[in-house]
């Protein structure tokens, strides 16, 4: 049987000018969840507030989530005019938390904006299209609420060849348990953006596993109709080598099939064991949902 179809957009559909108009009152807050991304963060920051906040009112805030740097991340983002906020820093008493998942669930607790856009901070070729395109849907489409960014992925300088975990890993998990999903070019992909009020409902895998985490949950939780995907063009960033992307494939296996009920999660965090290195602890815990928090009921889940 056929995939269902996701609606797909470009970017080049969305006019800055246009968005802003179309943004009324809304309050749109972008953020950067970052660890140790000093080359890279200083110029996508500088972008998006020369073009889309002082040239054109279209981002309110840009926030950093910084995850423990010890490369001077921090301040280079601090530097470009962002609003930098360490991560351990944000609600201590909720109990620790690690990775990108947590930081960007952190993220909800200090950012305002009624819409909230995640970049990834290690791209090299930032442009404000990268911005534009995930907020257009959510801006022309009064019935989208969630909106995932793909785009062409060079490996080394060779198209094609990018996106290693979500060939092997994520695309066959999907195929096999989630084929409802199986239309979306890059489940994996670091860009998206959705409206705060669904955002709050939906929990957060704290490391790596929150990407396919988020579209799993967001889309049961409101419908393949209510979600879209843009072509972002191309996006260069740091390829990882293949004992970086260990870890991260054993977060996105443990968290889809733990979503497709098989197996049951397991109490203790998984470990990946390889040959000749020292067994490595993967983070899987979860953040519950943001709106049990603000109910004031879920404080004991979060630590």
């Amino acid at each position: 049987m056929p995939s269902p179809a996701v609606r797909s957009f470009n970017h080049r559909e969305f006019a800055v000018d246009r968005l802003v108009e179309a943004k009324g009152d809304q309050r749109i807050s972008m953020v950067l969840p970052a660890k140790n991304e000093a080359p890279t963060i200083g110029p996508i920051i500088s972008a998006v507030r020369r073009h889309l906040m002082r040239k054109q009112p279209l981002i309110d805030e840009v926030v950093v989530i910084d995850d423990g740097s010890t490369d001077g991340t921090p301040g280079r983002a601090a530097g470009a005019g962002a609003r930098v906020v360490a991560a351990g820093d944000i609600a201590p008493e909720l109990g620790p938390g690690s990775g990108k998942g947590n930081a960007m669930w952190k993220s909800l607790l200090v950012t305002k904006g009624d819409i909230v856009l995640w970049c990834d901070a290690d791209v090299r070729n930032f442009r404000p299209c990268f911005v534009t395109g995930l907020l257009g849907p959510l801006l022309v489409e009064d019935d989208v609420q969630f909106v995932k960014g793909f785009y062409e992925r060079p490996l080394d300088g060779v198209r094609g060849q990018g996106g290693r975990v979500t060939e092997l890993v994520a695309r066959p998990l999907i195929s096999l348990f989630f084929p409802h999903l199986a239309m979306f070019a890059q489940p994996l992909a670091g860009e998206y953006a959705g409206r705060r009020e669904l955002l709050e409902q939906v929990p957060f895998v704290q490391g790596y596993g929150v990407d396919i985490g988020l579209l799993i949950d967001v889309i049961e939780r409101v419908g393949l109709s209510s979600v879209a995907q843009v072509d972002l063009g191309v996006r260069v960033h740091r390829n990882r080598t293949l004992e970086e992307l260990g870890p991260q494939a054993t977060a996105v296996l443990h968290t889809a099939l733990a979503r497709a009920g098989l197996p049951a999660r397991p109490e203790s965090l998984p470990v990946l064991a390889r040959p000749w290195r020292e067994p490595e602890i993967v983070e899987v815990r979860e953040r519950p949902p943001v709106a049990q928090l603000r109910a004031g009921d879920a404080r004991a889940n979060f630590a």
